[in-house]
């Protein structure tokens, strides 16, 4: 059953125009020609509209610029272990529906679910936003590790408990890089038993990937609130399990889903993703 009118929280849009991006390559797309502003503010000044350039995919729209933009979600049950997952959404784009109640919506594109999460947020702030393997941005890092033998290693090493999407890892959070490196180094380095195994060790250099991947790791809906270029950007992730299931091969597997503009119910424009709940095929339906 969905549970409609989740508020997930705002977003900002300076710029005028939002953008709802994969996350693996936001930072990509000016190594394909043109940054990713340039072309979002193309394809919004013509009312909004797909924008897709290799693996890089992206909808983009115009946006109110002088207020924060809600953005709500409903969400269905997944069958495979009864969690909350996004089916719709929606987001607030404080501009009036040119239109009536009655128009239909109109379909700007469709967008796969990125295995990495997804962005929301300025098109010109995104333009700043660094990726996976960027250096880090402050100086910082989080040391994690895990594993069969992690209490052995916590008695060596210590290392608080760090929630992750409803199970623990052992680890220190905002550590200066040359610090974390070398913990990190140590870690992999130590041996449990007389055959030599150990721990599995994640030293995450903070960059807006990683910051937001963190602040979605205690949200039932895997969302993470992030400041990126003075901006408010949410990004969204999602069960990998359900991934797996529901949108693996993205794309290239067919696995889109509908991106569209429609009145919202105070009268003004709203953008909608639509993501469909899991139907087993006759293959797989028993």
């Amino acid at each position: 059953m969905a549970e409609s009118d989740i508020e997930l929280g705002v977003v900002t849009a300076p710029s005028g125009v939002l953008v709802l991006g994969m996350a693996s390559w936001i930072d990509y797309w000016p190594q394909l020609g043109r940054p990713l502003s340039e072309r979002a503010r193309a394809a919004a000044s013509v009312g909004g509209g797909h924008v897709h350039d290799w693996m890089c995919e992206m909808a983009s729209v115009r946006a109110a610029n002088d207020r924060p933009l809600m953005v709500r979600a409903s969400t269905a049950t997944l069958l495979f272990d009864g969690g909350p997952t996004i089916a719709v959404l929606e987001i607030d784009l404080g501009l009036p529906w040119a239109g009536t109640a009655a128009d239909k919506p109109i379909i700007l594109g469709d967008l796969p679910v990125d295995r990495c999460g997804m962005v929301l947020g300025d098109a010109l702030a995104l333009d700043s936003w660094t990726g996976d393997g960027h250096p880090s941005t402050d100086g910082l890092a989080d040391v994690a590790y895990w594993g069969a033998y992690a209490e052995a290693a916590h008695r060596q090493f210590g290392g608080d408990v760090i929630l992750r999407h409803g199970s623990q890892v052992r680890g220190w959070l905002d550590l200066p890089l040359d610090d974390a490196k070398k913990l990190g180094e140590a870690l992999n380095d130590w041996e449990g038993d007389e055959q030599g195994r150990g721990v599995m060790v994640a030293v995450d250099e903070h960059t807006d990937f990683h910051r937001f991947n963190r602040a979605s790791r205690t949200h039932p809906l895997r969302i993470g609130a992030i400041e990126v270029a003075d901006c408010l950007v949410l990004g969204i992730n999602w069960d990998s399990g359900d991934h797996s299931m529901r949108h693996r091969g993205e794309r290239t597997f067919g696995q889109v889903y509908p991106v569209t503009l429609q009145p919202g119910p105070t009268g003004q424009t709203t953008m909608r993703w639509t993501i469909p709940p899991y139907a087993p095929t006759a293959d797989h339906s028993g």
